[in-house]
């Protein structure tokens, strides 16, 4: 396109800027025709493999027949195990409980004590043995003396007996007379005896 000859020159170059940057998009655009174009033809070529694939018959291959399960066998009858040192042992009586009754006192230590020793697996610990020999303190002087003692605990932050032998101690010194055989002659010699 040419121009008048009375074009003013700024309007000449504006005017072949302009064109000659409508060629380079022009340009521009027909080589991203021809990419998007190469894209598309690749594209077309993978969905044409990719429907031949899902539409090709399927090849089976004929597996074995699974065989029949045998009969179920019945397990053989069991075998008396060999009697054991658990199996052998007598059930053991638990203490009764205690109120601190003088009278009782004998008793429940020696059944404690008794148990303690016979089944000695079920205590990992002196501090269960104490415990557990706690637990049947339900009433009277023994229920005090054992409330006592959870409430030294709580105040602490320690049980205030250790020990089995602290424990016994502890009872003795609570439960038995300080002079029992000079409690026991007075008793045998006093008028209360006759």
């Amino acid at each position: 396109m040419s121009l008048p000859a009375d074009t003013p020159l700024a309007i000449a170059d504006a005017l072949g800027y302009l064109q000659h940057h409508l060629q380079e998009l022009t340009e521009r655009q027909n080589a991203s025709e021809h990419t998007i174009n190469a894209t598309l033809v690749g594209l077309t070529a993978q969905l044409q493999q990719l429907t031949q694939l899902i539409t090709a018959p399927v090849l089976t291959v004929a597996l074995p027949p699974i065989p029949p399960s045998p009969p179920p066998v019945s397990p053989p009858p069991p075998v008396p195990a060999a009697p054991s040192k658990q199996q052998t042992r007598p059930k053991l009586p638990s203490p009764l409980d205690f109120s601190g009754k003088r009278s009782s006192r004998r008793a429940f230590l020696n059944s404690c004590t008794l148990y303690l020793r016979l089944a000695p697996e079920q205590f990992t610990c002196d501090e269960e043995k104490i415990f557990w020999t706690l637990a049947f303190f339900k009433d009277g002087r023994a229920a005090k003396w054992s409330e006592n003692l959870f409430r030294q605990e709580a105040d602490t932050g320690i049980f205030p007996i250790q020990s089995w032998v602290d424990f016994e101690q502890q009872f003795w010194s609570q439960f038995f007379l300080v002079h029992a055989e000079a409690d026991a002659i007075n008793a045998l010699e006093g008028s209360s005896y006759y």
